[in-house]
């Protein structure tokens, strides 16, 4: 199986990680996605891996070529719609950076064109793979705390050193639908409900010049069968902190409370005596699990569907901030 990858900017890691564990897939070209994208460390760690795919100037020009059977693409935000639909269009299956596109327009449009082709798209939520989320989602679907009720989720990253993109919202695309789109992610994918509404603020305030970046910002959706879900977002987390993120969420349900916080799940319920600490799933890896659809052998858990849904809500997000309004989804 071969691949190409279109950018440097995104989540890369997550197919070189695939590559690793499976010799059969073969990385055979590397390719900006935007103009004057540096694909230096790109480059650094395949180097580092010992592999040595041909560089392409031109993404197209790569495509056409080597005729890859998927496209990792990772290029600026604001381009992962443009590079996407040329993927799609050559019936070549990708495997998406979030947002799948910064503007509503654009997202609209690339969902015509994913219908049209005979292609797989999954959007880059890898951290539903992470053992604690997966030890969650068990959890829930066990019945172990009832119907969820009420999620509250955070999404808190270390600022550090930032490529020139991130400083403008025509490139970068905005904080929510950026960090934003994981914890965005998990509420739907525990609740199992339907996007109603959105309430959101943010502000860049405090970004260290950054320019238009947003370093905190705070979510209320409203859920099909009145389910609330909140999502509380910054690049604030101090420098000295022991880890670059700080991912948690707290879900209520009928029958108790479930807390996923620094890699550990801890559940109370109707049927346990205080808070138990959770032993958790082995971890799992999406671009593995994507593969794996190709290959005909199951569906990925992030679904084509849930891709675009996420990236609809976020935007919309987005909006509400910049208008503060409430903003129908």
């Amino acid at each position: 199986m071969k691949v190409c990858i279109i950018g440097a900017s995104g989540h890369y890691r997550y197919a070189l990680e695939g590559m690793q564990n499976d010799q059969s897939i073969q990385l055979v070209g590397i390719s900006p996605g935007s103009k004057g994208e540096s694909l230096e460390k790109l480059e650094q760690s395949i180097s580092n891996l010992e592999i040595y795919p041909r560089k392409y100037d031109d993404y197209c020009t790569m495509l056409d070529r080597e005729k890859p059977d998927i496209a990792v693409v990772n290029p600026y935000f604001c381009d992962n719609s443009k590079v996407t639909a040329e993927v799609l269009n050559r019936g070549v299956h990708a495997f998406v950076e979030k947002p799948l596109s910064t503007e509503l327009d654009d997202l609209e449009e690339l969902k015509g064109i994913y219908s049209r082709s005979n292609a797989h798209l999954a959007a880059m939520f890898g951290i539903r793979y992470s053992a604690h989320f997966l030890t969650a989602k068990e959890v829930i679907e066990k019945g172990r705390i009832g119907k969820v009720r009420l999620m509250t989720a955070q999404k808190s990253y270390k600022l550090g050193r930032r490529s020139n993109f991130f400083k403008r919202r025509q490139t970068y695309g905005g904080t929510i639908p950026w960090v934003g789109s994981h914890a965005v992610d998990w509420l739907s994918w525990f609740s199992g409900e339907e996007f109603r509404s959105v309430y959101a603020l943010h502000s860049s305030l405090y970004n260290q010049d950054y320019g238009d970046l947003e370093v905190s910002a705070l979510c209320q959706f409203e859920f099909s069968n009145e389910v609330m879900g909140s999502v509380n977002i910054d690049y604030l987390r101090p420098e000295n902190a022991p880890t670059h993120d700080d991912d948690r969420i707290r879900i209520v349900g009928t029958r108790g409370v479930l807390e996923v916080c620094q890699g550990n799940v801890y559940l109370i319920n109707d049927e346990i005596e205080g808070l138990q600490k959770l032993n958790l799933l082995p971890e799992g890896h999406i671009f593995e699990d994507f593969v794996r659809q190709i290959r005909g052998e199951g569906e990925c858990s992030v679904t084509s569907q849930e891709s675009f849904k996420i990236t609809e809500a976020c935007l919309k997000a987005r909006i509400s901030a910049d208008t503060r309004k409430v903003i129908e989804i």
